[in-house]
């Protein structure tokens, strides 16, 4: 038995989509696009395929963008049913006076949580986020130390709040990579709630006010997230788009203005959605290949993928992609079905490689020893073809 890497023939549907893969097959890296954002980071959600980032993991003020934590907490709670959209809480003395952005919510009332949601998500209300804080942790503190706790439990290992608002604190940072994680995490497991971001205005006590996403204003998917803006932080967006089934979330900080942070996220989004797309190369249950098969009961074993695989590629690129199966040949039995025993690679040019594994279609078992001596001395003297 030969012990190396080969690259198969093509044979079945492998052999059918083999001059298509050659031309479109790949995984987008991180492309070289210039921006004035001093944090960036954008991504296609569907494929999880990285497009740009920039200073992605350092810790940054996030001003107000780190209310979808906040929101996240509320989300929970309102998931597992321990809280409700028209449940009320009261409005403390310190959620009254809270200054910068606010839902205008009155001392000594209650205030239901869905029109708090509506406070935070469309209005950036500094009130509604304290409101919630010590309605549902007791204290802002608490709720803060409750939103690091989760943060962690959800992959966030940089993220650390202070408080319920993204008010200004020397410890209350995150990344824009964590951002984006979050606005997914948002996006993906909380569907119901997920619309209020798309919501361009509420009013509460008679007093209207406009959603600060400029994305959602320009006509091209946009249907949430989130800004920010402190003097430290600068200005900031967490956006994300859809168009034709295919999500895009970017985010970006530190920008000058909020004429340069509009400008600059539609431009992003924009050029993640021109300058790249989404090919589905194989679906779950596919035979890609045909193995060969040593001192087994069957000469081949075909193979597939455990799940569909879509990749992100540069449109420009494409045609320097290509894509081959790798295992060791051949494969000594016995093969147990959906074992991994070979590799899907898909690379190229100015891309991520691809790898995935692919699994056995089929139990292949060893045969009696007459067989496997024929076939051993077949494979000695006529080499692979005749196994």
């Amino acid at each position: 038995m030969s012990a190396m890497t080969h690259k198969t023939s093509p044979t079945g549907l492998f052999s059918a989509l083999c001059f298509c893969l050659t031309l479109f097959a790949g995984g987008a890296a991180a492309q070289s696009i210039e921006t004035p954002a001093r944090e960036a980071f954008v991504y296609d959600m569907n494929t999880g395929t990285v497009l740009l980032e920039k200073n992605a993991d350092e810790l940054m003020s996030p001003a107000s963008m780190s209310k979808l934590m906040t929101v996240t907490m509320v989300f929970e709670r309102l998931k597992e049913g321990s809280l409700k959209m028209d449940d009320t809480l009261p409005v403390s003395e310190k959620a009254w006076k809270k200054g910068g952005s606010k839902m205008f919510v009155e001392v000594d009332t209650r205030v239901a949580v869905g029109d708090l949601l509506r406070g935070i998500i469309v209005q950036s209300g500094n009130d509604a986020c304290i409101v919630v804080a010590e309605g549902l942790g007791g204290s802002e503190e608490g709720f803060a130390d409750a939103m690091t706790t989760r943060a962690r439990e959800l992959g966030l290992e940089k993220s650390t709040f202070r408080n319920a608002t993204g008010w200004p604190d020397p410890d209350h940072k995150m990344t824009a990579r964590e951002l984006g994680l979050l606005a997914k995490h948002i996006i993906q497991d909380f569907p119901e709630y997920y619309p209020i971001f798309a919501e361009k205005d509420f009013t509460f006590s008679e007093i209207k006010q406009g959603n600060r996403n400029p994305l959602l204003y320009k006509n091209n998917g946009a249907d949430g997230l989130k800004t920010g803006h402190t003097e430290e932080s600068g200005y900031g967006l967490v956006g994300s788009s859809e168009r034709d089934g295919r999500r895009i979330i970017l985010v970006v900080n530190g920008l000058d203005n909020a004429k340069e942070r509009s400008r600059e996220s539609e431009r992003l989004m924009e050029w993640a959605f021109r300058e790249f797309n989404n090919y589905a190369l194989f679906k779950a249950g596919d035979v890609v290949d045909n193995a060969r098969v040593w001192l087994g009961s069957k000469d081949l074993v075909p193979l597939t993928l455990e799940s569909d695989l879509t990749v992100t590629l540069n449109r420009a690129a494409r045609k320097s992609m290509t894509v081959k199966v790798v295992y060791n040949e051949p494969i000594p039995a016995p093969i147990i079905k959906g074992t991994p025993v070979a590799q899907l690679v898909v690379e190229g040019p100015e891309m991520d490689t691809v790898t995935v594994p692919l699994i056995a279609m089929e139990d292949i078992t060893r045969p009696g020893p007459l067989k496997r001596l024929t076939s051993a001395v077949e494979y000695l003297v006529f080499g692979p073809s005749a196994n």
